[in-house]
């Protein structure tokens, strides 16, 4: 098995192969890459992947890690029932 086969967003079964590809193109922050691969932005909300995603942004920059700025996180929005919305409605009515 090659060493880049490996997933580093488990969520988003995004390789290192696709990682590096994404970086080779110009994608070299966090962000971008959250944009192109949806990394950060599974149920984990990037608590596996982000530290080895910036790892090695940090080895392609020549940066130490702290110095590469991390996603933003966003809370995950839940779904809310339609039942629920139903009962709002009928409780605005009376």
């Amino acid at each position: 098995m090659k060493k880049h086969n490996v997933y580093v967003c488990r969520c988003e079964d995004v390789t290192l192969d696709e990682l590096y590809y994404w970086i080779h193109r110009g994608f070299t922050t966090f962000e971008g890459l959250k944009r192109q691969l949806r990394i950060g932005m599974g149920p984990c909300q990037g608590q596996i992947c982000g530290e080895v995603i910036r790892r090695e942004l940090a080895n392609f920059l020549k940066k130490h890690p702290a110095d590469v700025k991390t996603h933003t996180i966003r809370p995950l929005i839940m779904g809310v029932p339609l039942e629920a919305i139903a009962k709002a409605g009928d409780q605005d009515e009376s």
